[in-house]
């Protein structure tokens, strides 16, 4: 008792110190780029302030640089991190603290559950590839591209046939991207469908779902037109970004030269849900118009 009375009174007496020399703030609460240091009880108390907040994250860190604001233009120009400074020759904490908060949120996403009430929202089903648990997922990518024995009967048994356009949800690498966009993006796929006169295959969620599904599915759908829409996989800043895969005719065998993208939605830097959902649409039109999708889309369009 007496050893550790001890280290309490040496962590004491720095603590008034620091707060002597004003290094310490007094308020009970952490701003933006500080933390609270305190002794209650004999205990060392840290309040580590929120490192993924604009204000942090977005913080100029360099100690005199030469062209402050060429610096801080350059910094509001790209997400990558840029004029974070050092601590001698290592990362300030601050950064390795904004590091690891935003690689906590990509493992969310990656190893996160698409939410009920957004699959509930669409009267989304759901089928499984042949991907039995997320680890297996993460390392056979070719089993996600399959569906399982199970889901192509529910997709046999529930699915409208041959439709102009089949529309398919998967979680992918990133749940948060269909929890956080489908619910503005869906509607106006639909709607947008719905008034070019073209009719909508019923809707279903792949769990453990890859790009390469849409040749399985419309093997057994027969739809025009594929939509997949699919969490993308999270970077360090932004793990809600989804992409719209879609494909005319796909089957097996056919490869991403015969599907078209559009990639990066989200509302956090990206392409906005609702901007995309009415791009989607008129990229179905110009499919279904040269029953062509991919290079020989594009093949004919340049003609």
């Amino acid at each position: 008792m007496s050893h550790e009375h001890d280290i309490a009174a040496i962590v004491a007496r720095v603590l008034a110190e620091l707060k002597s020399e004003g290094l310490v703030p007094a308020a009970p609460q952490a701003t933006a780029q500080q933390s609270v240091i305190s002794h209650e009880d004999g205990n060392l108390v840290i309040d580590l302030a929120d490192p993924t907040r604009d204000e942090a994250r977005h913080a100029m860190q360099v100690d005199n640089p030469r062209d402050p604001s060429g610096l801080r233009n350059l910094m509001a120009s790209t997400s990558a991190r840029l004029g974070v400074g050092r601590a001698g020759p290592r990362p300030r904490t601050s950064t390795v603290l904004l590091f690891q908060a935003d690689h906590g949120v990509t493992q969310d996403a990656i190893y996160g559950v698409v939410s009920d009430e957004v699959k509930d929202a669409f009267n989304l089903f759901t089928v499984r590839s042949k991907a039995t648990d997320r680890q297996e997922f993460l390392l056979r990518p070719d089993l996600g591209r399959l569906l399982s024995d199970d889901a192509r009967k529910t997709i046999a048994e529930k699915c409208v046939k041959s439709p102009d356009v089949q529309i398919c949800v998967a979680d992918g690498l990133s749940a948060a991207a269909i929890d956080n966009n489908l619910r503005d993006i869906y509607p106006v796929i639909e709607s947008g469908l719905k008034s070019a006169g073209l009719s909508v295959g019923t809707p279903f969620f792949i769990e453990n779902g890859r790009v390469g599904l849409m040749n399985d599915i419309n093997s057994v759908i027969k739809a025009k037109v594929v939509v997949l829409l699919i969490g993308e996989r999270p970077g360090l800043g932004i793990a809600d970004a989804m992409s719209a895969y879609m494909g005319y005719d796909p089957q097996p065998g056919k490869s991403d030269a015969d599907r078209d993208l559009i990639c990066m939605i989200t509302t956090h830097g990206g392409t906005n849900p609702l901007e995309a959902g009415a791009y989607i649409v008129e990229f179905i039109k110009r499919m279904i118009q040269y029953s062509a999708s991919g290079i020989k889309l594009r093949e004919f369009a340049d003609h």
